[in-house]
C-alpha cells in the first residue's frame, strides 16, 4: 500500500545507514520493483518498493559502513525521466536508483511458535522475550495499524523489565539494540501484568507488583525475574505464552516445504512426550520468505520438567533420518 509517510520511512532508514536492496542482478540495466529492506523479523518481512526503477553504479551488498546521501524530485515541467533519484554513497562507491514511485510492502507472519535457543538457560522465558521484543519492532517501525489491539497491550510489555532483556536476553549482549531507560517500567506494562496476575488469580505476584510499581529499583525486577520461572506462577507464564500465540495467530504462517517431514516427525514426538504426561510445544526456527538468508530451517521440540520449586525446559533439534 501507499503511504504519506514512505518517503519519511525512507529518510530514516538512510539516517541509520541501512541500505539493502533486493533485485535482479541479470536484468539490473532494466526497469523493475526494486525492494529495499525496511523491517525483517519473524513477525514481518517489510520493505520499501522503488516502482519503474533502474539502479546503476556499483552496489556493496556487504557494506556496513557509513552511508551519505540525497534524495531529489524533478519537476513537472521538466524534461521527460525518472521522478525521483536517490544517491547513496557506500563509502567510495556511489549507487544512484532512478524510480517513479515509492510504496510500502508488507507481510505479516504467525510468530507465536518461532523462537530461537541461542541463550542457555529459562529457554522459554527467553522465548517469551523475543517474541515480544520482534512485536514492540513491529509496531514501533509499521504503527499500530499494522497490529491488533492485543498486540499493542503485549508490545507494552518490553517496557517491563524482570521480562525483556535486562534479565532475560533472547540474544548475546553484542547483538542487542538497546531500548531507553530499559530498567524502568511503564504504567501500561505494569498493568498488563497485573491484569494477567488477577486473571489466573496469583496474589503473591500482584503484591510485589504492587511494591515494584512504587519501587521500581533494578534488585526489585530481578526479584520478580527469579519469581517467573517458579511453579507457583507458572499460570501467569502459561497465560502469557498463550495470548501471543493467539494474537500472532492471526496472520498465515510461512511455508517451506523442507520442513514439513521434520515437523511431522516432531508432532509425532509431542504426542509421545504427551502420553507420558510431559507437556512439550513445537518450535520452529524458519527462514525468511521474499530475502532467504542464511539461517537454515530448524525445527525442535521444547518439554517440560520440574525441577524443584521452579520449571525448566529441555530442548531436543528434530532432524529426518
Amino acid at each position: 500500500m501507499a503511504l504519506p509517510d514512505t518517503f519519511d520511512k525512507l529518510k530514516e532508514l538512510l539516517a541509520q545507514d541501512q541500505f539493502e536492496v533486493l533485485l535482479d542482478e541479470e536484468n539490473k540495466e532494466e526497469k523493475q520493483e526494486i525492494r529495499l529492506v525496511y523491517l525483517m523479523n519473524d513477525a514481518v518481512e517489510s520493505f520499501l518498493v522503488f516502482h519503474e526503477a533502474r539502479l546503476t553504479g556499483e552496489y556493496r551488498k556487504e557494506y556496513e559502513g557509513e552511508l551519505v546521501s540525497s534524495l531529489s524530485e524533478k519537476e513537472k515541467d521538466e524534461i521527460p525521466g525518472p521522478r525521483y533519484v536517490l544517491v547513496v554513497h557506500q563509502g567510495e562507491t556511489v549507487v544512484t536508483v532512478f524510480f517513479e514511485a515509492l510504496s510500502l510492502e508488507v507481510n505479516c507472519y504467525d510468530y507465536g511458535e518461532v523462537g530461537h535457543f541461542w541463550m542457555k538457560g529459562w529457554e522459554y522465558l527467553r522465548l517469551l522475550e523475543y517474541r515480544l521484543a520482534i512485536l514492540r519492532d513491529k509496531r514501533d517501525y509499521l504503527g499500530e495499524s499494522f497490529c491488533s489491539r492485543e498486540e499493542v497491550a503485549l508490545s507494552e510489555l518490553t517496557a517491563f523489565p524482570p521480562l525483556n532483556y535486562c534479565c532475560y536476553p533472547s540474544v548475546s549482549k553484542e547483538y542487542i539494540v538497546p531500548r531507553e531507560e530499559p530498567w524502568t517500567p511503564n504504567k501500561e506494562a505494569l498493568a498488563v501484568m497485573e491484569g494477567m496476575a488477577e486473571k489466573v488469580g496469583d496474589r503473591s505476584f500482584l503484591f510485589w507488583l504492587g511494591i515494584y510499581r512504587r519501587f521500581s529499583f533494578c534488585f526489585l525486577a530481578r526479584f520478580l525475574a527469579n519469581r517467573l520461572h517458579k511453579n507457583a506462577h507458572a499460570p501467569l507464564v502459561d497465560l502469557l505464552a498463550e495470548r501471543l500465540k493467539a494474537a500472532a495467530a492471526l496472520y498465515p504462517r510461512r511455508f517451506f516445504p523442507e520442513m514439513e517431514g521434520r515437523l511431522a516427525l516432531a508432532e509425532k514426538r509431542r504426542q509421545f512426550l504427551e502420553a507420558q504426561g510431559i507437556h512439550a510445544d513445537i518450535i520452529r526456527e524458519e527462514p525468511f520468505t521474499t530475502a532467504r538468508d542464511s539461517i537454515e530451517g530448524k525445527v525442535y521440540v521444547m518439554r517440560w520438567k520440574k525441577s524443584g520449586t521452579s520449571r525448566k525446559v529441555v530442548v531436543e533439534e528434530i532432524k529426518e533420518n
